[in-house]
């Protein structure tokens, strides 16, 4: 049995159906898009390398918008898993370069493909939490990331008037239908490099802190509309 459904979810039909089926769902979406330009900008204008930053909570709902970047070449980190391959399957298709490891698996090698896409390509996004938690909880990886190639960190944050939230360790957010989505883009954040244990730990706990309470701040706005 788990070998037919790790066939099915390796299958090209498959992962064209999921495609499409997130391409229509999200056109029932009311999207909100807040605060992109400021780093699109500096993105386009200045050679600022960029790291997008998001809870794996939220990314279901990006998928669709994010398309747009496509000709920036963007890079996304995900995991070795078979649930990977179909996200990454989806990812390639909508024109992201994906990048196969994660904490647990690959990480190394895949921190270091990160690396020289965001050299190369200066657009990459990273899953702060994934892939099994807890919520919330900033892997050493960004924080890397941002160091390796003095790069901005800009976090994104997605939620919904109207959704429906599954029974994981993240509690993923999926939109109900015609439900109004914000997705709003946080302030720019630096971190210089350091050879320092503790002051690294500082930079993962205040891009924790920052993510978390902004996120928090979105949550009560949608609920309030």
């Amino acid at each position: 049995m788990a070998i037919k459904i790790n066939r099915m979810l390796s299958s090209r039909f498959t992962q064209w159906l999921l495609y499409k089926f997130i391409r229509m769902y999200s056109l029932s979406f009311r999207l909100e898009v807040q605060n992109e330009e400021a780093w699109l900008n500096a993105y386009l204008k200045n050679d600022k390398r960029i790291l997008l930053c998001v809870h794996h909570q939220q990314f279901f709902a990006a998928i669709r918008y994010f398309q747009k970047y496509r000709d920036y070449c963007p890079g996304l980190m995900i995991s070795q898993s078979k649930d990977g391959e179909l996200i990454a399957a989806v990812a390639n298709r909508t024109g992201w370069t994906t990048v196969r490891g994660s904490s647990s698996k690959g990480g190394g090698d895949a921190l270091k493909g990160m690396i020289d896409h965001l050299g190369t390509h200066r657009l990459a996004a990273h899953i702060i939490d994934g892939p099994r938690g807890p919520f919330g909880k900033v892997k050493p990886g960004a924080i890397r990331l941002a160091h390796g190639e003095e790069t901005v960190i800009v976090p994104f944050y997605i939620q919904a008037n109207r959704a429906w939230y599954a029974n994981s360790w993240d509690k993923f957010l999926l939109p109900k239908p015609f439900s109004k989505v914000i997705l709003r883009f946080g302030e720019e954040l630096t971190f210089p490099e350091t050879d320092s244990e503790s002051a690294f730990e500082d930079h993962r706990l205040a891009l924790e802190d920052v993510m978390f309470s902004d996120n928090e701040r979105l949550k009560r706005e949608c609920l309030a509309a």
